[in-house]
């Protein structure tokens, strides 16, 4: 018997079923508020290799991982490898814009934008004597 004819007379659903047109949104509170594209800029000073790091399938399921939100003017201090040693630097990420909700995930369209430099040190220099100094 299908499920239509399961239904009662007058046509609404028993509970525990739903409507297959029902939008995922509709079915799912917690997409309810899902960014659909979220806008990141990074300092025009990022190495290439450092770019080539953000560009990376993981890196970009990664942040939809970690962030519980996203509004504009966020600044996401994110651990980029320099591709050594396991040597590695910060990379302020700046949230410029967010299409849909505000809740990112791993199916959120993750693009990048540059931004003025910030004097950041990457590539092999983070590694060297001439490289960033702790405080």
């Amino acid at each position: 018997m299908s499920q239509e004819s399961e239904r009662p007379a007058d046509g609404r659903e028993r509970a525990g079923e739903t409507s297959s047109s029902a939008s995922d949104s509709e079915t799912d509170p917690s997409r309810a508020d899902r960014a659909e594209r979220i806008v990141l800029s990074h300092p025009a000073d990022l190495s290439d290799w450092g770019r080539d790091q953000l560009e990376m399938s993981s890196f970009r399921t990664y942040l939809g991982k970690v962030h519980d939100e996203a509004q504009v003017g966020d600044v996401w201090e994110e651990f980029v490898d320099v591709g050594c040693c396991g040597s590695a630097m910060d990379v302020p990420l700046r949230v410029e814009r967010v299409d849909g909700g505000s809740r990112p995930d791993r199916d959120t369209e993750i693009e990048y934008e540059t931004r003025d430099s910030c004097e950041m040190e990457g590539s092999w220099q983070v590694q060297s004597e001439g490289g960033p100094k702790s405080a």
